[in-house]
């Protein structure tokens, strides 16, 4: 990936609803080249989905909870159970496996206090946990989507008379 490829991820994760010429046009490229660069990133699982971000609030939950969770058990059918438990609760955002004195941390988006108890209630019927410790939030200070795009990991490969590259 060189610099055009950077620009262009930094274009998408702040707005995928930009048009092939928009953004064709912030990148230097004319808009061929730039659809062709965006399939690449997308067949090499670089861009892996467009998505569109929802505030939870509007949609009713708005009440985030840190769940940390030590396992019951460290056997591969304790993880599997785990695994898929937590795969097909909708409430669940984000999965961790993790270092250090916590096995999994998971991001849950409830309504409210009553919804998290029967989510928790639910979680524990998974499979045997040893301790289960939920933080819950008080207001969101930062969010993104956006990952930082260091420029180590890209490399410039234009063209020194300033060609376009397909």
């Amino acid at each position: 990936m060189d610099e055009i490829d950077r620009q262009l991820l930094e274009a998408l994760q702040q707005d995928a609803t930009l048009s092939i010429a928009q953004m064709a046009e912030r990148v230097g490229l004319s808009a061929t080249p730039c659809w062709k660069r965006i399939q690449k990133l997308e067949a090499r699982g670089v861009i892996i989905r467009r998505v569109a971000l929802v505030d939870p609030e509007r949609v009713g939950v708005g009440l985030s909870v840190l769940v940390s969770v030590e396992a019951g058990e460290h056997t591969p059918e304790w993880l599997e159970r785990f695994s898929a438990g937590v795969g097909a609760m909708p409430e669940v955002m984000e999965v961790y496996r993790m270092a250090g004195d916590v096995d999994y941390m998971l991001r849950v988006a409830v309504a409210d206090m009553a919804e998290y108890d029967a989510f928790y209630k639910r979680l524990i019927a998974i499979a045997p946990m040893k301790n289960v410790t939920s933080r819950f939030a008080m207001e969101r200070m930062k969010h993104t989507t956006a990952y930082p795009l260091h420029a180590r990991a890209f490399r410039d490969r234009r063209a020194p008379d300033g060609e376009e590259e397909e």
